[in-house]
């Protein structure tokens, strides 16, 4: 008996060696990226660090934010490898994060506490930005043609902290109408554990609507050389109209929302997802209300969801999205993996719902099952996280072999504690920018632009579409992480 009992130990723990080994070569530890990815947005925070600051070589910095017109807009984050805070890029990546939180913080286990703080750091700043002055909306701090000029680190800038601002005679409802959503979505996920938080969320979500609903008009046209080309709104207003009305109408139920965006008419249809262009995520947010509801007056939103997704899938008869050789969906040839997350979000979260209620669609002649969906998102993920021809992981401090000379003025400059003497604007170039060793500063959880559409990728600093990280992109990845972690 006992020997028969080794044997089957023997035989049990051979199974799950070779079980194991299989996992570690398909399947790269989701729970360890997800928790890596909140580490990233530590390093991108602006303002007093709190004492639980874990990215160490990062300090306080953009202390006087907002001064200049006598008002706090201090925290919040930068948006990319430089040191200005774009309200438009930075709403998104709240939206994105509150959104992942929603749909997955069940399957977060101890990050579903770092995911709200990640959203709370944004969310703070986007309410001073809101109630700071009556009738405006702050959206950046930070010229960002001079500091495009600079290399130095956030905790050095000499740089003018200009503000920007939206206003009834300067409108800007693309931007918010994002910040409406973000402040929205973040209200929903504080409202068992902060109801306080989350109602003063939503209530500056309304106010911030209505602004954008009244006075009608795009920020780019209202800011010029401010936003374009960094954040130019290209995609119009319409879009974040009904991505803001469609998270207003999930936090609130309230019908207002629901009317006004049928008197939007008919969307674009889209094949892309991003900062910029929000329809797919707003027709997939509203098609949750078919599926998982029952809702008809949302099967609209449905069927343009699915029209979105037969334009992704790669063997649909209606696709227009492009695959490298390697598998992986390119859109554009600068910051593609924007794109990829945002849409491997999409991919996952409406197969989540189809799967829910057990639906399928068709693609013309491609029968399409949650798994179609799900499927392409991981393989999307996977070659993110190092399945890829070059066995590179795009996120920083993740696998053996990962970008070590991003795009990124902090990362590649030594901290404070290795050179406490100031770098100034033109400083950091040489020999830090120009050098051809490693980042000094690993940002751990950043995800850079990714490859070029050969599947290759350089690791140059100087080489920006490529290899600088952003918040939005990393932000979109982690409900897909969190899913695919449970």
């Amino acid at each position: 008996m006992a020997k028969a009992n080794i044997l089957l130990i023997f035989l049990c723990s051979l199974v799950l060696l070779l079980l194991g080994g299989v996992r570690v070569e398909g399947n790269p530890n989701y729970r360890d990226a997800l928790q890596k990815s909140f580490l990233f947005f530590q390093g991108q925070r602006s303002g007093k660090l709190p004492a639980n600051q874990k990215v160490s070589w990062r300090s306080k910095s953009g202390l006087s934010d907002g001064s200049l017109d006598h008002v706090d807009l201090t925290g919040g984050y930068y948006d990319a490898g430089d040191n200005v805070k774009f309200n438009f890029p930075m709403a998104f990546t709240t939206t994105m994060l509150s959104w992942g939180t929603l749909e997955y913080g069940k399957r977060m286990g101890p990050q579903l506490q770092e995911a709200r703080a990640a959203i709370r750091w944004a969310t703070d700043y986007l309410l001073k930005c809101a109630n700071s002055k009556p009738g405006k909306l702050y959206v950046g701090v930070g010229d960002p043609n001079v500091d495009h000029k600079c290399w130095e680190r956030p905790e050095d800038m000499d740089t003018v902290r200009t503000v920007y601002s939206v206003s009834s005679s300067n409108p800007g409802s693309d931007v918010a109408g994002e910040t409406a959503a973000a402040l929205a979505a973040a209200s929903l996920v504080f409202r068992r554990v902060d109801p306080k938080y989350s109602r003063l969320l939503l209530q500056t979500a309304r106010k911030v609507m209505a602004f954008a609903i009244q006075y009608r008009g795009a920020y780019s046209d209202s800011l010029g050389s401010a936003v374009c080309p960094f954040y130019c709104s290209y995609s119009g207003y319409k879009d974040e109209l009904l991505w803001g009305a469609a998270w207003l109408f999930r936090a609130t139920n309230d019908a207002y929302y629901y009317n006004f965006l049928k008197t939007l008419g008919a969307d674009d249809q889209p094949d892309i997802f991003s900062w910029d262009n929000k329809y797919a995520g707003a027709h997939v947010l509203l098609s949750r209300m078919a599926l998982l509801g029952k809702d008809k007056n949302f099967e609209q939103f449905k069927q343009e969801a699915e029209s979105f997704m037969c334009r992704i899938l790669r063997n649909s008869p209606y696709s227009t999205t492009q695959y490298t050789q390697g598998g992986l969906m390119y859109k554009l040839p600068e910051s593609n993996l924007q794109y990829v997350t945002s849409i491997s979000f999409l991919l996952t979260t409406y197969g989540k719902y189809m799967k829910a209620k057990k639906q399928t669609f068709n693609c013309g002649s491609l029968f399409v099952t949650p798994n179609s969906l799900i499927g392409l998102a991981k393989r999307q993920v996977d070659y993110i996280l190092g399945e890829n021809p070059i066995k590179m992981s795009y996120m920083v401090g993740f696998g053996r072999n990962f970008p070590k000379r991003i795009h990124h003025r902090g990362s590649s400059l030594p901290s404070l504690a290795k050179h406490p003497q100031s770098i100034g604007c033109d400083g950091g170039f040489q020999p830090y920018f120009y050098s051809s060793n490693p980042n000094p500063n690993v940002l751990v959880g950043a995800i850079v632009g990714g490859p070029n559409q050969n599947d290759g990728f350089p690791d140059d600093r100087s080489d920006y579409s490529h290899s600088e990280p952003s918040t939005y992109i990393t932000a979109a990845l982690v409900g897909p992480l969190a899913y695919f972690s449970h």
